[in-house]
């Protein structure tokens, strides 16, 4: 699983709704659907892709923790994180280290001229378990 992260200010800026850091023109709005559209569509072509999907914005999660036994529920966006899964990519691959590959194209992603945001952007690649951990024997 390939695991795209962004915060709530990076989906502000997309949105134009950002306050204090300039909002993405529609172009470069434009050239960032390309991109991931060619990228997925790639993925597609060589039979690797599984499933892909974004997320709604933290502003819009809800997230649930247990405090003194019983559940409590806090409506995003989390304070206490600054960056959360904006987005996911399921591929069946040869290997880990192919994964690895086809998320390091992600480093093409286009950004609007003139910002920092392609400095600091990551994205993890785990593989998935379909077999729970077990204590060993």
């Amino acid at each position: 699983m390939i695991m795209m992260f962004g915060s709530q200010r990076d989906l502000d800026m997309l949105t134009g709704k950002s306050t204090d850091r300039p909002a993405w023109s529609a172009e470069d709005v434009a050239k960032l659907h390309e991109f991931m559209g060619t990228w997925s569509q790639a993925l597609v072509e060589s039979g690797e892709l599984v499933d892909g999907h974004g997320l709604s914005a933290p502003v819009h999660a809800r997230r649930i923790q247990v405090r003194e036994g019983l559940p409590v529920m806090t409506d995003g966006p989390y304070a206490e994180t600054q960056e959360v899964l904006v987005g996911y990519t399921i591929v069946d691959c040869a290997s880990f280290d192919r994964a690895t590959e086809i998320a390091a194209q992600l480093v093409h992603t286009p950004y609007p001229a003139g910002t920092d945001l392609g400095r600091d952007w990551y994205v993890d690649v785990r593989p998935i378990d379909d077999v729970p951990p077990t204590p060993d024997a």
